[in-house]
Formats: structure tokens, sequence, C-alpha cells
């Protein structure tokens, strides 16, 4: 492994393949694809990151099939499937 790739992780975003810095937050990774809606509130509003510590709930995605992951508290992992209501 060369010292770039441990360096970065890969993984999928709604499909999308992305390489990331080691340690980026799965809200960063996401917002670098250039999605800032992350999910919708049950009257259907857009919602996204708002407080970016894990207190508001508003950047829920799914990560490898867990609905309901807080993404601004999680750092991204080699081969992680990320989905957001995009």
């Amino acid at each position: 492994m060369d010292d770039k790739s441990a360096e970065s992780v890969t993984l999928k975003i709604n499909g999308q393949e992305i390489s990331v810095a080691s340690g980026t937050t799965v809200a960063a990774a996401i917002m670098l694809l250039g999605t800032m809606r992350f999910r919708r509130s049950v009257t259907g509003e857009p919602r996204g990151p708002l407080c970016g510590m894990g207190i508001c709930y508003e950047c829920r995605v799914t990560i490898d099939g867990h609905p309901h992951s807080k993404s601004c508290q999680l750092a991204c992992r080699e081969g992680m499937d990320v989905m957001s209501e995009e």
C-alpha cells in the first residue's frame, strides 16, 4: 500500500464513488459531492447539517444499511455505502 492510499479512503455516496482524506466525516464527504439535502422532514422539507456536533439530527443518512446514522459524527471508512434522501 502506498502513502496516498494510507491517507485516503474510498466510499460510495448515493452510488457515486468518492475518495476523501482519512478522518473526513461522512457529512463533509457528502457535501464534497455537492449535496446539501441529506434527508426530508416529516412534512417534506429538505434538511441538511445544522449544528455539526450531533445534537440537531438533521444530518441523518443510511450508512451500510443502518438508517438514521448521524453523518457529522462518523468518519468515513473504506468501502462504506452511504445513502442520503437526495
